[in-house]
Protein backbone atom coordinates (compact mmCIF):
# COMPACT_ATOMS: atom_id res chain seq x y z
CA UNK A 1 0.00 0.00 0.00
CA UNK A 2 1.16 3.15 -0.78
CA UNK A 3 2.31 5.65 2.10
CA UNK A 4 1.60 9.46 1.70
CA UNK A 5 3.05 11.98 3.81
CA UNK A 6 1.49 14.82 4.66
CA UNK A 7 3.94 18.22 5.73
CA UNK A 8 2.17 21.07 7.04
CA UNK A 9 1.77 23.47 9.40
CA UNK A 10 -1.83 24.22 9.40
CA UNK A 11 -3.18 21.33 11.98
CA UNK A 12 -6.78 21.44 10.30
CA UNK A 13 -5.40 20.93 6.40
CA UNK A 14 -2.87 18.47 7.35
CA UNK A 15 -5.38 16.63 9.06
CA UNK A 16 -8.20 16.78 6.32
CA UNK A 17 -5.70 15.88 3.58
CA UNK A 18 -4.02 12.60 5.50
CA UNK A 19 -7.83 11.47 6.02
CA UNK A 20 -9.22 12.13 2.28
CA UNK A 21 -5.75 10.36 1.22
CA UNK A 22 -6.65 7.67 3.63
CA UNK A 23 -10.11 7.35 2.13
CA UNK A 24 -8.64 6.93 -1.12
CA UNK A 25 -7.15 3.70 0.06
CA UNK A 26 -4.06 4.79 0.39
CA UNK A 27 -1.72 5.07 3.62
CA UNK A 28 -1.40 8.70 4.78
CA UNK A 29 -0.03 10.35 7.70
CA UNK A 30 -0.12 14.19 8.79
CA UNK A 31 3.76 15.86 10.07
CA UNK A 32 3.22 19.83 11.64
CA UNK A 33 6.75 19.96 10.65
CA UNK A 34 9.48 19.41 8.24
CA UNK A 35 11.90 18.58 11.17
CA UNK A 36 8.43 16.66 12.50
CA UNK A 37 9.17 14.75 9.41
CA UNK A 38 12.77 14.00 8.81
CA UNK A 39 13.00 12.60 12.54
CA UNK A 40 10.15 10.37 12.21
CA UNK A 41 10.69 6.62 10.76
CA UNK A 42 8.61 7.17 7.90
CA UNK A 43 10.95 9.09 5.53
CA UNK A 44 12.53 5.72 4.15
CA UNK A 45 8.75 4.17 3.05
CA UNK A 46 7.33 7.53 2.02
CA UNK A 47 5.99 7.03 -1.87
CA UNK A 48 4.87 10.62 -2.34
CA UNK A 49 5.29 13.73 -0.41
CA UNK A 50 2.88 16.42 0.27
CA UNK A 51 4.58 19.20 1.36
CA UNK A 52 3.37 23.12 1.86
CA UNK A 53 6.22 25.68 0.90
CA UNK A 54 5.97 27.83 3.48
CA UNK A 55 6.36 26.93 7.03
CA UNK A 56 7.87 28.06 10.30
CA UNK A 57 11.59 26.23 10.78
CA UNK A 58 11.96 24.55 7.78
CA UNK A 59 10.55 25.66 4.41
CA UNK A 60 8.94 22.64 2.23
CA UNK A 61 11.62 23.46 -0.44
CA UNK A 62 14.36 23.29 1.93
CA UNK A 63 12.38 20.29 2.92
CA UNK A 64 12.89 18.14 -0.33
CA UNK A 65 16.31 19.81 -1.27
CA UNK A 66 17.54 18.00 2.23
CA UNK A 67 15.82 14.92 1.32
CA UNK A 68 17.39 14.60 -2.43
CA UNK A 69 20.94 15.76 -0.67
CA UNK A 70 20.37 12.47 1.48
CA UNK A 71 19.31 10.34 -1.85
CA UNK A 72 16.08 10.38 -1.42
CA UNK A 73 13.93 10.12 -4.50
CA UNK A 74 10.52 10.61 -3.18
CA UNK A 75 7.97 12.29 -5.87
CA UNK A 76 6.63 15.98 -4.10
CA UNK A 77 3.49 17.47 -4.37
CA UNK A 78 4.08 21.35 -3.18
CA UNK A 79 1.19 23.35 -1.72
CA UNK A 80 1.00 26.76 -0.83
CA UNK A 81 -1.28 30.22 0.30
CA UNK A 82 0.94 32.13 -1.63
CA UNK A 83 1.79 31.30 -4.82
CA UNK A 84 4.93 33.06 -6.53
CA UNK A 85 6.20 31.96 -10.14
CA UNK A 86 10.11 32.21 -8.78
CA UNK A 87 9.53 29.43 -5.73
CA UNK A 88 7.02 27.51 -9.00
CA UNK A 89 10.02 27.54 -11.03
CA UNK A 90 12.13 26.63 -8.19
CA UNK A 91 9.99 23.68 -6.74
CA UNK A 92 9.68 22.69 -10.61
CA UNK A 93 13.34 22.36 -11.13
CA UNK A 94 13.71 20.46 -8.23
CA UNK A 95 11.24 17.78 -9.87
CA UNK A 96 8.56 18.43 -8.13
CA UNK A 97 5.51 16.61 -9.73
CA UNK A 98 2.49 19.40 -8.71
CA UNK A 99 2.82 22.78 -7.51
CA UNK A 100 -1.19 23.77 -6.22
CA UNK A 101 -2.27 27.12 -4.81
CA UNK A 102 -4.67 27.21 -2.01
CA UNK A 103 -7.19 26.82 -2.49
CA UNK A 104 -7.04 23.80 -4.64
CA UNK A 105 -9.51 21.48 -5.80
CA UNK A 106 -9.45 17.86 -4.01
CA UNK A 107 -9.63 16.21 -7.24
CA UNK A 108 -6.51 17.91 -8.19
CA UNK A 109 -4.87 17.33 -5.73
CA UNK A 110 -5.61 12.93 -6.38
CA UNK A 111 -4.55 13.88 -9.92
CA UNK A 112 -0.88 14.75 -8.57
CA UNK A 113 -0.57 11.95 -5.86
CA UNK A 114 -1.83 9.73 -8.59
CA UNK A 115 0.73 10.76 -10.83
CA UNK A 116 3.50 10.79 -8.56
CA UNK A 117 2.90 7.25 -7.65
CA UNK A 118 2.53 6.20 -11.26
CA UNK A 119 -0.97 5.82 -11.43
CA UNK A 120 -1.85 7.91 -14.53
CA UNK A 121 -5.54 8.18 -15.52
CA UNK A 122 -5.62 7.72 -19.67
CA UNK A 123 -6.66 10.81 -21.07
CA UNK A 124 -10.01 11.40 -21.83
CA UNK A 125 -11.65 10.49 -25.53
Amino acid sequence: MAFVAVIDDDEQLRTALADLIGSCGMESEGFGSSRDYLESTKVARTNCLVADVQMSGMSGLELYRTLLRDGYQIPVVFITAFPDERVRREAKSLGAVCFLSKPFQIGMLMDCINEALGHRRPPAS
